[in-house]
């Protein structure tokens, strides 16, 4: 009897420690084929973003007497899958993580969001501009269920001109790396 509780403790502890290894993780949403990233590349991490996105009225170049909310820029903190802050996400756009890694996107491409008054759903390419660390190897990004952070629909105006509006948004953002 001892021998057999003795395989049978091994064999759950084998069990426990095959269960809690680190996986990949892998992607929970559909995108069009155009947001994919290379063949060459795999899910590095999901990173789940909150904050907003800013604007400033506008006039516009196309139309002389009108305005626009232009983009100016992100403003989000970043958390990983257990809800635990690592980094934010700024200007540039820049991802920078709390040990310092950061990297710069670049629009590859781009869809409208399947939910009304959310920001595009995107594909950047990306590239380390930072230390060594978690983001330093990441080589495109998707942005994803996006949820708000569109323009305001209304009170841009001369009277307005140069006023900013933050729009809050969040949205998961999928780090590639290469294989």
């Amino acid at each position: 009897m001892g021998s057999v509780r003795r395989v049978a403790t091994s064999w759950l502890v084998l069990l426990v420690a095959a269960c809690a290894s680190a996986q990949p993780p892998t992607s929970l949403v559909k995108v069009p084929d155009k947001l994919n990233p290379g063949a060459n590349e795999s899910l590095a991490m999901v990173v789940a973003a909150k904050g907003v996105q800013i604007y400033e009225c506008r006039a516009r170049t196309d139309q002389v007497g009108s305005y626009e909310w232009a983009f100016v820029a992100p403003e989000a903190d970043l958390f990983d899958s257990r809800g635990n802050r690592i980094g934010r996400h700024y200007a540039g756009p820049h991802w920078e993580s709390i040990d310092g890694s950061k990297i710069l996107g670049t629009l590859k491409e781009r869809v409208d969001a399947p939910v009304a008054d959310a920001i595009p759903w995107l594909l950047l390419s990306a590239k380390s501009v930072g230390a060594e660390g978690s983001f330093s190897k990441v080589t495109s990004i998707q942005r994803v269920n996006t949820v708000g952070g569109a323009s305001p629909k209304v009170g841009c105006s001369q009277a307005a001109t140069g006023t900013p509006a933050r729009t809050n948004y969040t949205a998961d953002y999928y780090f590639f790396t290469a294989k």
